[in-house]
């Protein structure tokens, strides 16, 4: 076999997806039980999003042997099928990340000044942003995300350490007491499902899909004041207040040609609608306008392709293509792209009528679909009645990026998921553990620098603002400062089940706390986290509850994680 296509079919180039012969060959390894339909593991991770591949590469890291499974052809969750560019804090460049972390910024840097036509300026740039966009430092194509974590991921595959199932779903749990014992998954293409063992199971699922299968506790939605005394609560629990998911978009624009898609049935529906939220959202969703989540009063945006200018300064309004741009064609020789490329995950195309979590297939299957209609009626209204400077209506040149999402339809391969099902855990975080007016009121404007609730357990750090958007229980944006915070290993063990351990946005937050712990750089860090726990706990012959629970062991797996390049406190801040 040619070195390459051997790559290609190992998932070192493009997409990373397995070939259907490959996966066969993983299935019926001698290393694994007799039957070609199970397999064997040491720790077996669902989802293998950021947390799911920074748990499989830290668990391999700890010796221990990883089964990991994705239920899409594309590895790495938020920067890949649901293409959504890094959210990250001010010093992600020098701190507040693990060392692995870096690696992967580093990896997507270095992939665009190998293979791609770069500017001699943009080959300089130590800390390249290939799109320049306003929202991160390394705004980046999804395939470039893939080939990194790939890269990372290959030489474990390569030696046996690990096993990476795609298009693979988990379907049902087996459990023994308090301890799961297999979990039985469906490969597509496959007659017959796969059963996996494992010491440990990891939840890096974007849902929390493992949570109801075991029948591990969990909480969904939003929480009740007199539970959790946090003053953003509501009087009343309700689970099915949950955040607003978006169907993303990659778009670039052709100025004189005409792109136009075709009408979206539900357009007319789309264009009238106004969010029926509370306080009052700034009008129709399908405009340049909306509801500034630190105020609630209404903003104005405005939209220029490419970059021109687009207002006179006094308006200061943000434009929505420098958001999420992912190619800024600046950084490239002339004549390597016709126009920037730039990613639409902007409030226009949240989805706030229901939800997809623990609802019946039908119901998910709409909701899907109507948000899949709204972003493509938010793509029609640009193209057709958006204001223009110039005082025309709608850029007919923006064409859908279909190959930069790798769908047929230029959505994302998965809806952009902000909040999950989460684990009632042996200790939850709250919004006064971590917003800055309550660290205020309880350090004092003198402490500096003012930081989160300290945790004894802590396995890593993170940082970005309390950003909850607009949910489908008609809130509007809960948005307000926060301050640099650790992750609590208390927030990573179930109450009852002792083998799950979740790995992403599924830890022991509250439906307000969660606003901080689901960007990139902390998903990463509790899945990071979560690899080395269980690889730990089965080394040294001992439990995540009892690692915890005992002071000796918890010195001893925080050392092990400092080691290991991951910082568990906010030491680097003067």
């Amino acid at each position: 076999m040619q070195r390459r296509r051997f790559l290609q079919q190992f998932g070192i180039f493009g997409s990373g997806i397995f070939s259907p012969t490959f996966l066969q060959v993983l299935l019926s390894r001698k290393c694994y039980a007799s039957s070609p339909k199970e397999l064997k593991a040491d720790v077996v991770i669902i989802g293998a999003g950021l947390g799911g591949c920074a748990a499989a590469l830290a668990a391999c890291r700890n010796g221990a042997r990883v089964i990991l499974t994705e239920p899409t052809d594309w590895i790495g969750g938020q920067i890949s099928q649901q293409a959504v560019p890094p959210d990250e804090h001010q010093w992600i460049e020098s701190f507040g990340r693990t060392q692995s972390y870096a690696q992967l910024r580093t990896l997507i840097r270095s992939y665009y000044k190998q293979h791609y036509p770069l500017t001699s300026k943009a080959q300089q740039i130590a800390n390249l942003n290939p799109g320049n966009g306003s929202v991160s430092r390394i705004c980046h194509e999804p395939k470039v995300g893939i080939a990194a974590l790939q890269s990372m991921l290959a030489p474990e595959i390569s030696r046996g350490q690990l096993t990476l199932l795609l298009n693979t779903h988990p379907l049902r749990a087996c459990q023994t007491g308090d301890r799961i014992e297999t979990v039985t998954c469906q490969l597509l293409g496959s007659d017959k499902p796969v059963t996996l063992h494992a010491q440990y199971f990891i939840d890096a699922s974007e849902e929390g899909d493992l949570l109801p299968l075991t029948g591990t506790e969990y909480v969904l939605g939003a929480e009740s004041q007199a539970e959790t005394n946090e003053p953003h609560a509501p009087e009343h629990a309700n689970p099915a207040n949950i955040q607003a998911f978006t169907h993303c978009f990659a778009i670039d624009h052709l100025e004189g040609e005409d792109h136009t898609i075709e009408r979206p049935a539900m357009y007319d529906f789309w264009n009238n609608h106004v969010p029926p939220l509370t306080p009052a959202w700034s009008g129709k969703i399908l405009s340049l306008f909306y509801s500034y989540p630190r105020t609630l009063k209404p903003k104005t945006l405005s939209f220029v392709p490419c970059g021109r200018e687009t207002a006179p300064p006094k308006t200061k309004s943000l434009n929505l293509w420098l958001y999420r741009r992912m190619i800024d064609r600046n950084n490239f020789t002339p004549g390597s792209y016709a126009s920037d490329i730039t990613v639409v995950n902007w409030p226009q195309n949240d989805y706030m009528q229901g939800n997809i979590t623990d609802v019946s297939p039908a119901e998910r299957e709409q909701h899907i679909n109507a948000a899949k209609q709204l972003s493509l009626s938010l793509l029609y209204w640009l193209q057709t009645e958006a204001p223009r400077p110039d005082g025309k209506q709608g850029w007919k040149g923006l064409r859908l990026r279909k190959d930069i999402v790798g769908t047929e339809d230029g959505l994302a391969k998965y809806p952009y998921i902000r909040e999950s099902r989460r684990i009632r855990a042996e200790f939850t975080i709250k919004e006064q553990d971590l917003t800055y007016s309550e660290r205020l009121k309880e350090m004092g404007k003198d402490h500096k620098p003012l930081l989160a609730k300290p945790f004894a357990d802590s396995v890593g750090i993170g940082y970005y603002h309390l950003d909850l958007h607009p949910s489908t229980g008609g809130d509007n944006y809960i948005d307000m400062g926060s301050v640099p915070f650790q992750i609590p290993m208390g927030a990573m063990i179930p109450q009852r089940v002792e083998n799950l351990i979740p790995a992403c946005k599924n830890v022991g937050t509250t439906h307000i706390s969660n606003g901080c712990y689901r960007l990139h750089p902390v998903e990463w860090s509790i899945g990071e986290a979560a690899g080395a726990l269980c690889a730990h706990a089965i080394t040294q012959k001992t439990t995540p509850r009892q690692i915890r629970n005992d002071q000796r062991q918890l010195q001893d797996f925080q050392t092990t994680l400092t080691k290991q390049g991951i910082e568990l406190e906010w030491s680097k801040l003067s």
